[in-house]
């Protein structure tokens, strides 16, 4: 997994992206495309463990859980996940042990080709990949996104589009997945938005020349509005092994 800075990130991290009403809607549409409910699950960057702690607690699932943060997976384990350090592109599970392995944004952070061979490997014969990562469609809507200029491309060279998403999945062994999108409407108060630009809460602000950064937060500090309102946009994949 790429190394931005999440052992730092961890004591904010929930605080800065609450679980709300649109966090739960992508829960369940994971659950339900990667039929989920009362399986064994490895989810490949748990970070602080919230879906895997819903996933046992909410759908009866056997959880395994990896991050490559260490900060990341004792707050995980502080909420009771079955976690431990180790990378999406190095498993330490033997070969065929998991009904699912999950990833919710996560997949921008790997090595995918690496990472999707080693889900594939340590899934059952009959197990699936299911991943929620974002849309790059979204990118040019970004609500922070003028106050970055090189923010958006250097996203669409982290995350995949959809038909990307198909081709990797494909060339990595897994029959062709099934894919939706889901378009979700989101706001922010000025005070969590800039809380969000100071702290680099978002891994790509940690890519930006620092020149840029400085430049972009001193901007959005004199020019933030008392509420903002946005677009975010999911791709949603399962496919079997």
């Amino acid at each position: 997994m790429t190394d931005v800075g999440f052992d730092e990130r961890a004591a904010r991290y929930d605080d800065l992206r609450p679980v709300d009403d649109q966090w739960w809607e992508v829960f369940a549409a994971l659950v339900r495309i990667g039929n989920l409910r009362g399986s064994r699950v490895l989810e490949v960057g748990c970070g602080t463990g919230r879906l895997a702690h819903g996933l046992e607690d909410r759908e009866l699932a056997r959880i395994w859980a990896v991050d490559a943060s260490p900060a990341m997976v004792e707050r995980a384990k502080a909420l009771g996940v079955n976690a431990r350090v180790a990378r999406g592109e190095a498993l330490p599970f033997k070969a065929g042990w998991f009904d699912a392995v999950v990833a919710r944004m996560a997949i921008h952070l790997l090595d995918r080709p690496r990472a999707f061979a080693e889900a594939r490997r340590v899934l059952a014969p009959s197990g699936r990949i299911v991943i929620a990562t974002e849309d790059p469609v979204t990118f040019d809507d970004l609500w922070f996104g003028h106050y970055f200029p090189s923010l958006a491309d250097i996203d669409r060279q982290r995350f995949p589009s959809a038909d990307a998403l198909r081709r990797e999945l494909v060339a990595a062994g897994f029959a062709e997945p099934h894919i939706e999108t889901l378009q979700q409407r989101r706001g922010l108060t000025r005070d969590h938005a800039l809380e969000i630009l100071r702290t680099k809460a978002y891994s790509t602000f940690s890519l930006l020349p620092e020149e840029e950064y400085n430049e972009g937060l001193a901007r959005a500090e004199r020019e933030q509005p008392e509420h903002i309102e946005y677009a975010f946009g999911w791709i949603l994949a399962a496919a079997n092994a």
